[in-house]
């Protein structure tokens, strides 16, 4: 076909995918699934487009992983997670060290899987996948610390599978010992986290003093310096995963310019990778080939659901509580244990094997597909109602205020635009009573399209949007305080809330 023709179609599919999310919302239903469904109709089974190149998925598959992993650093709040990040970082290692080895089991005992294979299903299937995570979770109105754990254990958790996958699908060679796979495995690890350590850091801080002549420059080179930051681990035989999320996560929480826009902007990107991404899995799925492994796949989907997933869990809840690292109760560890949805991650990475040349690994791959098509249905629509069940949702909780800033270079001082959300304890409070530092001060307010300046005794209301300029130095003690009264309320230094947590 021509190029006008394929830019068609692809408009075509991305406008159809972008109308189906509104679908998926309402039903509760993560979006890879109508994803997938466009990809199975363009392919063999509907209109035909052939694609059976699984070294072409890989690639493409593992720099759409990247842009998602890189959005959801980029959005996630440095605040919501850090108490999460003992838990998180336990589920990504030791937990998914758990799952491997109870899902080959399971497959060696009951499938009659060869170890390599056994292990390498194992790997695929132990990482959460962030794009269905994020996409999931967030709609859900759970404690900042329960979200936090699952959503920062999705980051980090891609990185250790994919060490694991790669290295077991080595066909030239043995699997190497225990000793000499953990110590590999630490040093791509800590190669990606160095990266991160060095490039987020270093960009933030030039991005705060280079003067872009325009504002969507910004987001554009946030973006680049984490896909900067995966390339150079990569190239530096790290973890390219783990480089571009903690990356993301240290950009997305810099004093930065124009960071709201930074993350709609990144929002939008990674929804179109995803987009892309379950299509080209579902063109390269062959439906007809799927029947004979619809069984196996179902085995070692319930093992991982009903005991794997569940043990790492308890496993880590352990670990964590013994090193007084935090305290996970049986109904957190019963919802963390329904929560690990799985999606894209286990998909790509089971083309890597095929890539290679695994023996079996076609058959893995759609052993992989079924389970991801049937477990997200059971466990993506039924995750509301077991958060109420379990007593862990917090209906009627505000939404978080919405804070965009502008440098203003000359004064060294920011402009914060901030917007009252619907059901925020901002709503009814005076302006003297926000309390805000003697170097802050709101100048502005649009209300219902109109615009006046403030005076002290002036009340907030929902859905207006607040103008206020402040010193570099207490932009944050700043946003602290509105995020804090926004949720408590104006007396919120008497519960105790810093805007912190």
């Amino acid at each position: 076909m021509k190029l006008d023709v394929w830019l068609l179609l692809g408009a075509a599919v991305v406008i159809a995918a972008i109308a189906s999310v509104r679908v998926a919302h309402r039903s509760g239903l993560p979006s890879l699934l109508l994803f997938l469904g466009f990809g199975f109709l363009l392919g063999e089974s509907g209109f035909g487009i052939p694609f059976d190149d699984p070294m072409i998925a890989q690639q493409i598959g593992l720099g759409a992983l990247a842009l998602i992993l890189a959005e959801g650093g980029l959005t996630t709040t440095w605040s919501n997670v850090r108490r999460s990040v003992p838990a998180a970082i336990a589920l990504a290692t030791v937990g998914v060290a758990v799952s491997i080895v109870v899902v080959a089991l399971a497959v060696r005992g009951l499938l009659g899987a060869d170890w390599r294979m056994a292990l390498i299903l194992g790997g695929v299937l132990a990482s959460t996948d962030a794009a269905a995570v994020f996409s999931v979770l967030r709609r859900l109105p759970l404690p900042s610390r329960l979200a936090g754990i699952l959503e920062a254990e999705s980051g980090f958790n891609d990185a250790p599978t994919v060490i694991v996958v790669v290295l077991l699908s080595q066909v030239a060679v043995p699997v190497p010992p225990l000793g000499e796979f953990v110590l590999h495995s630490v040093m791509e690890l800590a190669i990606g986290a160095g990266v991160a350590c060095l490039l987020g850091p270093a960009g933030a801080f030039a991005l705060r003093r280079v003067a872009l002549p325009a504002s969507g420059l910004y987001p554009i080179a946030v973006l680049a310096l984490t896909i900067v930051a995966y390339g150079g681990a990569v190239l530096l035989k790290g973890s390219g995963f783990l480089a571009v999320y903690l990356t993301a996560l240290i950009l997305g929480n810099a004093r930065l310019p124009h960071r709201a826009a930074t993350r709609g902007f990144a929002e939008g990107a990674a929804w179109l990778a995803q987009i892309g991404l379950f299509v080209m899995l579902g063109l390269l799925a062959s439906p007809g080939d799927m029947p004979i492994d619809v069984v196996p796949g179902l085995i070692a989907g319930t093992v991982l659901v009903l005991l794997a997933r569940p043990l790492s869990v308890i496993v880590c809840a352990w670990l964590v509580r013994i090193l007084r690292l935090d305290r996970i109760n049986w109904r957190e560890q019963a919802f963390l244990s329904w929560a690990g949805l799985r999606g894209a991650v286990p998909i790509v990475l089971a083309t890597i094997p095929w890539a290679a040349g695994v023996g079996e690994a076609e058959r893995l791959f759609n052993q992989v597909f079924v389970i991801v098509i049937v477990f997200t249905l059971v466990q993506g629509p039924t995750l509301p109602w077991v958060a109420k069940l379990l007593g862990v949702a917090t209906e009627g909780e505000a939404r978080d205020i919405s804070v965009e800033s502008a440098p203003l270079e000359e004064l060294n001082a920011d402009l914060l635009q901030i917007t009252v959300p619907q059901g925020s304890l901002l709503h009814g409070v005076e302006i003297f009573e926000l309390r805000l530092p003697a170097d802050a001060q709101v100048t502005l307010i649009v209300r219902e399209g109109r615009t006046f300046v403030p005076t002290g005794t002036t009340r907030l209301r929902s859905d207006d949007q607040l103008l206020v300029v402040t010193t570099a130095a207490c932009r944050d003690q700043v946003e602290r305080r509105m995020r804090a009264v926004s949720r408590r309320g104006k007396l919120a230094g008497w519960y105790g809330e810093s805007g912190v947590e």
